[in-house]
């Protein structure tokens, strides 16, 4: 898979874990593309760890839902980090 092909994929599994999980998460389209990089990495990496299917094709399916379930893991560690940044006391 290109570059750009994987930058593509990782904002639109970011896009759809955003989507996907309940709440307000912060962050722009940027903040979107690098969980939904971070989180096609994280994907690609468990898929090749435990069901030894890595991140191949652009158009496969078993691609999209590891990048997705990166995607929202990443995520939810990202709300994790970041909840007690917008409180205020």
């Amino acid at each position: 898979m290109s570059f750009l092909a994987f930058l593509i994929l990782g904002l639109i599994a970011g896009a759809i874990a955003k989507l996907i999980l309940p709440g307000k998460q912060g962050g722009g389209w940027l903040v979107t593309l690098l969980l939904g990089v971070v989180g096609a990495l994280l994907g690609g990496w468990l898929g090749s760890l435990i069901l030894n299917r890595p991140l191949t094709e652009f158009w496969d399916l078993g691609t999209w839902l590891l990048a997705i379930a990166g995607s929202i893991i990443v995520l939810l560690i990202w709300g994790l980090v970041t909840r007690n940044r917008s409180r205020t006391t």
